[in-house]
């Protein structure tokens, strides 16, 4: 879809295509058949955008929810766009800030977050969160197209009088006269993702020349971002939701710098004491801390809560002899520890009719899949089998969900 394309789907007659185009895939009709439903009423070029767009708001439902219906996207804009609820999250750190900056507000709006320009905005994801959090945002990104789905998806989730989007180069935009950056780097180039973040667009040096013109920033980032590229003295949050690590935030200007990690929809946070954990062997109770927890370095944190140790010194997995309820880590209760052999593993399910597995490993060279199937699975009964290493010797524990409440 180019940008004549998308235009047409904002006008009358597009957004009657589109109505139209959502209400044929929502019948069940397959490709071919919607395609030629659509051409019977509009030209080749209107009926396809407004297909494509009725199938990127199906897709969008997972990550948007309701706004999916009325907001716009691009294939590449709704991968890489943040996920409401972590967006809200940062929109609301960034409103809690108290910066003030000149920025743009609109005639007559009421006082609210600090005014952020945001660079790299993609079809809109963080600016809708920051202007729902009552932040003025001037947001500027080089794709024209991309640009024009932002502005619409603002306009059609009511927020055009706090949002100013923009053609523009970030490495040319001016963050002094903001209360804060925003930057989401791109990091998809043409042979897909880049991990490394001299190869995110723009380049690590041209968006630490952005921050060290502003005020106040948030930068965001990969999970796996490696911590030589993390500013002295900024802040790195590592973000999970429902137990998934979803991205990771480098805040600067704001306070002194900590490792932090964050679980939503919760909003629970734990951050860096310098507990450090000590090994052990394994006993009653495994914990398997969050990924946030484990991205931040903060395993020595979550095994101060449960009264734990680690199994190796070098793979997050906790033992411990208490049950302790704690969101950072599902807790299972251990059953059978043995040296890993796939003939051994095997016997024992078998014996104990386990027909399901789940399968977790850390530390484990094990291909699950593979493994799943060479077991031969057979019952009624289910297991939690966990791989790892301990002592640079393979194991196999044998778990179950851990369902009492520890005295």
């Amino acid at each position: 879809m180019d940008l004549d394309a998308f235009r047409t789907l904002l006008t009358p007659a597009g957004r009657g295509a589109l109505d139209e185009a959502v209400k044929i895939l929502a019948d069940g009709a397959d490709p071919v058949a919607a395609a030629s439903a659509m051409r019977r009423g509009h030209p080749a070029d209107l009926a396809a955008a407004a297909l494509t767009q009725a199938s990127l708001r199906r897709r969008a439902e997972a990550k948007f929810g309701p706004d999916a219906a009325v907001m716009y996207f691009t294939p590449h804009g709704l991968e890489q766009a943040t996920r409401p609820e972590v967006a809200a999250h940062r929109a609301a750190r960034i409103r809690a800030t108290g910066t003030r900056a000149t920025g743009i507000r609109a005639a007559g709006e009421p006082e609210g977050g600090p005014a952020v320009l945001d660079v790299c905005s993609g079809i809109g994801g963080d600016l809708v969160a920051l202007a729902r959090a009552g932040c003025p945002v001037h947001a500027v990104d080089l794709d024209p197209l991309t640009v024009e789905v932002a502005r619409a998806n603002a306009a059609a989730l009511g927020l055009s009088s706090l949002v100013d989007v923009r053609t523009g180069d970030a490495a040319l935009a001016d963050p002094a006269g903001y209360g804060l950056l925003f930057a989401d780097p791109a990091r998809r180039g043409a042979r897909g993702r880049t991990f490394d973040p001299m190869a995110y667009s723009p380049t690590w040096p041209v968006v630490l020349d952005l921050v060290a013109r502003a005020p106040a920033a948030c930068l965001k980032v990969a999970p796996g971002i490696p911590y030589e590229f993390i500013p002295e003295g900024a802040e790195a949050e590592w973000v999970s939701y429902r137990g998934e690590v979803k991205e990771a935030a480098i805040w600067t200007g704001l306070g002194p710098g900590v490792r932090r990690a964050t679980l939503l929809p919760s909003g629970a946070t734990l951050t860096a004491s310098g507990a450090e954990a000590e090994t052990g062997p394994v006993s009653r109770y495994l914990y398997e801390p969050d990924g946030a927890a484990v991205r931040a370095h903060l395993v020595g944190e979550v095994a101060a809560l449960v009264s734990g140790r680690l199994l190796d010194p070098r793979i997050a997995y906790i033992t411990s002899d208490r049950l302790v309820r704690t969101e950072w880590a599902p807790c299972y209760e251990v059953t059978d520890v043995m040296p890993f052999s796939l003939k051994r593993l095997r016997a024992a399910l078998r014996e104990r009719r386990v027909g399901v597995v789940t399968i977790k490993k850390r530390g484990s060279a094990v291909d699950v899949e593979r493994l799943r199937k060479d077991l031969r699975l057979s019952g009624d009964n289910s297991c939690v089998i966990v791989l790892t290493r301990i002592e640079e010797r393979p194991f196999a524990l044998l778990c179950r969900p851990a369902t009492s409440t520890d005295g």
